[in-house]
């Protein structure tokens, strides 16, 4: 199966937090699943550095190749995917999710997401 994980979860289980679900554990860690994260959490987790907050860092370039290293695959963000993103209902108003989402839609894969909002869309999405 292909998984992409949303930016939450990704950073859950890049940095091993206990916050990551047993159930996202098991099936980031089954061998026959493929990993993919999406450019957009990369984006979003530059946009939060740029913030400033105090609660909040993650090297972006580090994240992107420890995740590389350890068998995750790049999700480019396409013109499908954006224009996906035209498609989907406003129920949530987080334009980094609603790309996820509309990536995950339109290539097949299963998003793996905390969030609640996320997890209401239609399509090939777990909440965790």
């Amino acid at each position: 199966m292909n998984l992409l994980l949303d930016t939450h979860v990704l950073l859950w289980a890049a940095t091993g937090s206990d916050r990551l679900p047993t159930q996202a554990f098991d099936l980031i860690n089954d061998s026959s699943d493929r990993l993919y994260f999406s450019a957009a959490s990369i984006w979003e987790v530059v946009i939060k550095n740029g913030l400033d907050r105090e609660d909040f860092y993650v090297d972006p370039h580090l994240l992107r190749r420890g995740l590389i290293d350890n068998g995750y695959e790049e999700l480019a963000i396409s013109a499908m995917h954006t224009i996906g993103v035209a498609q989907l209902p406003p129920i949530h108003k987080d334009p980094f999710d609603r790309l996820l989402v509309a990536q995950s839609i339109a290539e097949g894969f299963l998003l793996l997401t905390a969030d609640t909002l996320v997890a209401k869309y239609a399509g090939p999405i777990q909440l965790i």
